[in-house]
């Protein structure tokens, strides 16, 4: 695993992918809180279901986690096979193709014929050899805010279980927290995807009611 480099400071999550994980985190938490039953449920299926909660986040996290990092370094190994085939294209115009096909949309529009061939032309000149994909610290650290994001998102609407009585007193007070949870992360969401965040986070809300009425109906 390779340092980063110094004096180098970069955003572990971007803001998109810190919204996309505390929603995730929220929908798989309410799945559980939302089969809570006020008439029939007692202290032992509060329990229960606030160990399956937590457990199901904390072991989500982790594989979100994971998915994470491998996710990574598939899009690192992709960018150095385009640098590797850029430098052995015979044709410069068939190097200038492959680095356009490697720009995600819309970026793609923004360079024309000169501004690849110079990419290329650079690339091309380069001293450095493309090597393997490899792990940098900030990866670690990517990994872990998945993680935490994830798991910690659990606490806020499980709480209200452990603290407040009676129960549906309780359910109502965690459905409020949820509900707040689901739109400033819907907002945060929209606000730095060019969508608008009102109307994102009252979307995230809607959807995020809606998955949870149909993981509770499949038995979820």
């Amino acid at each position: 695993m390779s340092a980063d480099k110094p004096g180098k400071r970069e955003r572990v999550l971007d803001p998109v992918e810190r919204s996309s994980e505390v929603l995730f985190g929220l929908i798989m938490v309410l799945s559980f809180t939302g089969s809570i039953s006020v008439v029939s449920a007692g202290e032992e299926e509060v329990r229960e279901m606030l160990i399956g909660a937590i457990g199901c986040n904390l072991a989500w996290g982790i594989i979100d986690a994971v998915m994470y990092v491998m996710m990574v370094v598939a899009e690192r190994g992709r960018g150095l096979s385009v640098a590797r085939a850029v430098r052995a294209a015979q044709d410069p115009e068939h190097g200038r193709r492959q680095l356009a096909e490697a720009l995600p949309d819309p970026l793609d529009e923004l360079f024309d014929a000169e501004a690849l061939e110079r990419a290329r032309a650079k690339l091309v000149a380069s001293t450095v050899s493309p090597g393997r994909p490899r792990l940098k610290g900030r990866d670690i650290r990517g990994a872990t805010g998945v993680f935490l994001l994830v798991f910690l998102s659990t606490l806020p609407v499980a709480l209200p279980f452990l603290f407040v009585t009676p129960l549906h007193t309780a359910l109502r007070v965690s459905n409020g927290v949820a509900l707040v949870m689901l739109y400033i992360a819907g907002h945060n969401l929209g606000r730095h995807a060019g969508l608008r965040p009102v109307f994102t986070g009252l979307a995230m809300v809607a959807v995020g009611t809606l998955l949870v009425g149909l993981t509770i109906a499949l038995g979820g």
